[in-house]
């Protein structure tokens, strides 16, 4: 079995560079919301499969941009 890093609130903070804060993390879980935790004890640990998980999940496509090519802005020109 592969082994499983674990992070604690204050690192996943750091990972999303203070954009997500322990405050809101501690909201979330909560809620009910949020990336995935498993908490022993009083410990509350994200396990990073799981982020990694979550920020896929979380990601947005954009389409690609169409720009005209200098041939096509020629013939419509």
């Amino acid at each position: 079995m592969a082994e499983n890093k674990f992070l604690t609130a204050e690192e996943v903070s750091e990972r999303y560079r203070g954009e997500i804060t322990v405050g809101t993390l501690r909201n979330w879980r909560a809620m009910r919301i949020g990336p995935p935790f498993v908490k022993i004890g009083k410990a509350v640990l994200y396990p990073s499969s799981e982020l990694d998980a979550w920020d896929k999940k979380n990601t947005v496509s954009c389409r690609a941009s169409r720009r005209p090519s200098m041939d096509q802005s020629e013939e419509a020109g």
